[in-house]
């Protein structure tokens, strides 16, 4: 029998060879490596930024940066887009001030051939910073639209040019990358649609029309209360750039991460250490298709149209931060494309799960005539304000059916 003794010296043997293994260990130690990180790039941070620049005004500016042809190398398929405050109706009786691309929500569709070449002339009519990420293109990386990463944020009255080569095909989308929980829940998203005569989907499904639906959720008094907040800021911002009084401080931005480390040493705090900035709670209590909740998404809009016989492909495109898990009644669709990529093969279901950041195409076959509910399975995200039916929800309707024996109507709370 193991004494109480025995026991306290095994273990502080046992104790002692594992220092002895540990101090042998410590002598081969791998670096950070070994975890798939590298040592810092060795270009010039901030090389080609403004930001750093003192006394920097882009009021005004036309910014075109490097990496694209020129007008004169190929044909570019031309587009204007803005950054705008518009005040926006969700439904009937519920308005809240948002950022929009060209005073819509969401944004405008794209529709362009797969290679085509295109420039979106951007320009600024907010007193906010803003960028465009074009989710999902492989394009230069100058033009991806990530604050301080690839570009500059885009100044107030500021004209910025995207140029790039459309690819690949499928379903992509765009969306605001500066202050993203704030632009791209607020409405700053929307569709871009790459074509191409050799798509595998329309040659096996002979689809005729297809619907593009944008999958949205919407806190209203966060967006009221933090808009408001932001523009008040910003008009500080913008003045001490008229004054040229302008630091990168003032933003946070830093060429080095030892520029940062030197900052906090001379007394410089960082916003989430100063303990009386205001948790974030983002609490959607409205959900949206296409910029509207029910019953506006059936009513106003429209529904999805389909006829006996014919095939419909319908897009689906994440602009919320939740997943959405879209059930159609009545019908198995197939599951022909994510994130805009061709899937080997197609599946069958009735119900797909679309998470932040997702794009998927469905096709719908014509075979069951009737009214059929499409919305998200989710009930929390079928409500307005907590009121049920709202929220997303439409409907597929077929054209071809006769006189039917019950036709919809209209109900908003049940």
């Amino acid at each position: 029998m193991t004494t109480r003794r025995d026991f306290l010296k095994a273990a502080a043997g046992t104790v002692a060879g594992g220092i002895a293994v540990g101090g042998a260990a410590a002598a081969t130690r791998p670096g950070p490596e070994a975890y798939g990180v590298s040592s810092p790039h060795a270009y010039q941070s901030g090389q080609g930024s403004m930001m750093y620049m003192p006394g920097h005004s882009m009021h005004g500016a036309r910014t075109e940066p490097p990496g694209a042809p020129a007008d004169n190398e190929v044909e570019y398929k031309e587009f204007d887009l803005t950054f705008d405050v518009v005040e926006h109706e969700l439904l009937p009786g519920v308005k809240f001030p948002v950022f929009a691309f060209n005073g819509m929500v969401p944004g405008p569709l794209f529709r362009v051939q797969e290679n085509d070449w295109v420039k979106i002339n951007v320009k600024n009519h907010t007193e906010e910073m803003h960028t465009i990420h074009w989710h999902g293109v492989d394009l230069i990386y100058t033009m991806d639209g990530v604050p301080m990463v690839n570009q500059d944020p885009i100044h107030p009255d500021e004209v910025f040019v995207y140029r790039f080569q459309a690819r690949p095909m499928g379903t992509r989308f765009y969306h605001c990358h500066w202050s993203t929980p704030l632009h791209a829940m607020s409405a700053l998203h929307g569709g871009f649609i790459i074509d191409s005569p050799n798509d595998p989907i329309r040659k096996q499904f002979p689809y005729t029309r297809e619907y593009v639906l944008a999958l949205e959720a919407f806190d209203v008094n966060f967006t009221r209360k933090h808009m408001e907040e932001l523009l008040k800021g910003m008009k500080r911002v913008n003045k001490l750039m008229a004054d040229q009084r302008l630091t990168p401080l003032t933003h946070g931005f830093f060429q080095r991460y030892e520029h940062f480390l030197k900052a906090m040493q001379d007394g410089w705090r960082p916003p989430y250490t100063r303990g009386n900035a205001e948790v974030t709670s983002i609490k959607p209590t409205f959900f949206a298709l296409n910029g509207k909740s029910f019953p506006a998404t059936i009513g106003e809009h429209g529904h999805i149209k389909i006829k006996r016989g014919e095939y419909i492909r319908i897009r689906l495109i994440s602009g919320s931060w939740f997943q959405h898990s879209m059930h159609l009644h009545g019908h198995q669709f197939w599951v022909v494309a994510e994130d805009g990529n061709v899937l080997p093969y197609f599946k069958r279901a009735n119900t797909i799960h679309v998470a932040p950041g997702k794009t998927f195409d469905i096709i719908v076959y014509g075979d069951n005539p009737g009214f059929w509910d499409f919305h998200d399975h989710n009930e929390l995200h079928t409500m307005n304000n907590g009121v049920y039916p709202g929220g997303m929800i439409t409907m597929l309707e077929y054209e071809d059916m006769g006189p039917p024996p019950y036709v919809p109507s209209y109900s908003v709370n049940q």
